[in-house]
């Protein structure tokens, strides 16, 4: 039988999504969705090369193991299983690029998808989520604040603007204004059940005998469903152009946003995943996903994957056999039941 595979080159040049199907082309089936990327891996505490795959004991080693190159192996080691079987309807594997850089790569792959395939019935996104589904996330956008002024000595401040005090100011407001989020909205299915601002980065200046003529910040916020993240950058966005009335250049670049996903009503795809996995979907994650893009593109998105997100993005990362094998199982399963 095979599978049907389009590479989808990215307008990076550099980098593509990938798209397979397995099973009839036409009719609706399900998407198996993740990311090919990871994240750096300079910890000193690693205890052995983080991109060598390392078995010990009941678990592997490396990094990306949990987010989510298991969830891809999984996929992939499922697909002569797939192929083998009479499909009535596809299954295809969307794997994308830039995820953690801010889901940059899955838009794309997104906007192509109605020339690949039938409106699919849904999208299993396998962040790791211990294969419990999961039908919510918090949203995101991040911003990278510029501000320019001008240098000189430092005896002399009377004659320079100095980027970095100007940008504290406008890092003062936006803490205290991220601490107010607290007030609501709220939604108690997330930790913290309010949306938040972080500062993340903020770099600027010279030396510390020269008036600091440039300094960027990045912050980012997480909103709760229901809130659009890009409008609570807003007040901050305003207080970085209040700026240009004291002489300073500013600018504000966009680097990332994705929407959150809401729990769906009736989701037929819940219902799938607690009948493959025998586990009831959790509500809600603090975490975000492309499940809530592939949500807006009006697919019914769910997240459920192996490992635990308390496991990535740190040292030492792993991911257990045997939640390797309950998820290509589960995958299997779903194969199953589009079969004649």
């Amino acid at each position: 039988a095979g599978a049907e595979v389009t590479v989808l080159p990215g307008p990076e040049g550099d980098r593509s999504n990938l798209f397979v199907t397995v099973g009839p082309r036409a009719g609706r089936g399900y998407i198996i969705s993740g990311h090919m990327d990871v994240v750096p891996a300079g910890e000193p505490e690693w205890s052995s090369d983080p991109f060598v795959l390392r078995r010990e004991g009941g678990r592997f080693y490396g990094r990306g193991t949990t987010d989510m190159k298991g969830f891809l192996a999984c996929a992939l080691a499922a697909l002569p299983e797939l192929a083998a079987m009479n499909l009535r309807q596809p299954v295809h594997l969307a794997f994308s690029y830039d995820e953690e850089a801010g889901c940059r790569g899955v838009p794309h792959l997104l906007a192509a998808l109605p020339s690949l395939c039938e409106r699919p019935l849904g999208a299993i996104v396998g962040e790791p989520s211990r294969m419990q589904p999961v039908r919510a996330h918090k949203g995101k956008a991040a911003a990278r604040l510029e501000v320019i002024g001008r240098s000189g000595h430092s005896s002399r401040p009377d004659l320079g603007l100095n980027a970095v005090h100007a940008m504290a100011g406008v890092i003062s407001h936006a803490v205290a204004y991220g601490q107010s989020l607290a007030g609501g909205p709220l939604d108690h299915n997330f930790e913290p059940p309010y949306s938040s601002l972080q500062v993340g980065v903020i770099a600027g200046g010279q030396a510390v005998n020269i008036i600091a003529g440039h300094c960027t910040a990045d912050i980012e916020v997480r909103a709760v469903p229901g809130v659009s993240p890009a409008s609570l950058l807003e007040p901050v966005k305003a207080r970085l152009f209040d700026l240009r009335d004291s002489g300073f250049e500013v600018a504000w670049h966009e680097l990332s946003s994705y929407p959150a996903l809401s729990p769906a009503d009736g989701s037929k795809l819940a219902a799938v995943l607690t009948e493959l996995t025998g586990q009831e979907p959790l509500t809600a994650v603090s975490y975000g996903t492309e499940a809530g893009l592939y949500q807006q593109a009006g697919i019914d998105a769910i997240i459920c994957g192996p490992g635990e997100i308390s496991r990535a993005h740190r040292p030492n990362e792993y991911i257990e056999i045997g939640e390797l094998a309950a998820c290509q199982s589960m995958i299997e399963d779903l194969g199953a039941r589009l079969a004649a």
